[in-house]
């Protein structure tokens, strides 16, 4: 899906590798956990519709999001896996606040229960990119694993796990389970 990538992001893959945490985390139990939105200096401000001062002084959440690949052969031999990347959901480009008004604005309904998809998170640091196609730049630079494999694209047997959570001092943790999902061999 690499030719979607840019502006858009990987959006259809969505639609056919998706994995859900069992966890729901209420708005209310994030409030603590709100932070300020930041947008780089260099980059328009968003369209009066999508900006506010509540949303600039508490629109964006600080939960940390870590993405970890444990391939066939590490299964195999008992390891873990690898923490490919960590990031943080307050550096994504738009707030949820944004991302509703703007799916909404033109007539399109949510309702109860609706899943939303907020598209890659990537910090600004170059490790924390928000997909393998970011992380190995596009797959032409592979990414060393600990135990000597190489990756610049998923592979059958490879298992994805992601986790989430919020800590603050003073607040109790709240964690997002562990999503895990293994890729599973094309069927003939």
């Amino acid at each position: 899906m690499a030719w979607e990538y840019q502006p858009l992001g990987p959006f259809l893959s969505k639609n056919f590798a998706s994995t859900l945490s069992p966890w729901m985390v209420t708005l209310e139990a994030l409030a603590p956990f709100r932070v300020p939105y930041r947008r780089p200096g260099d980059d328009p401000a968003p369209l009066p519709y999508l900006d506010s001062q509540a949303n600039r002084a508490h629109g964006a959440f600080d939960i940390e999001v870590e993405v970890q690949l444990q391939t066939a052969r590490m299964a195999a031999e008992g390891h873990p896996g690898d923490v490919l990347t960590r990031a943080t959901f307050a550096d994504a480009y738009w707030t949820v606040a944004q991302l509703v008004t703007h799916h909404t604005v033109g007539g399109c309904n949510l309702r109860t229960g609706d899943l939303f998809g907020t598209g890659t998170l990537s910090g600004p640091d170059p490790k924390q990119g928000g997909s393998l196609l970011e992380l190995s730049t596009g797959g032409r630079h592979p990414l060393a694993l600990s135990n000597g494999e190489t990756r610049g694209f998923l592979e059958d047997g490879d298992t994805v796990v992601m986790r989430a959570s919020c800590q603050r001092e003073g607040f109790r943790r709240i964690g997002f389970g562990e999503c895990r999902g293994t890729v599973q061999p094309a069927r003939g």
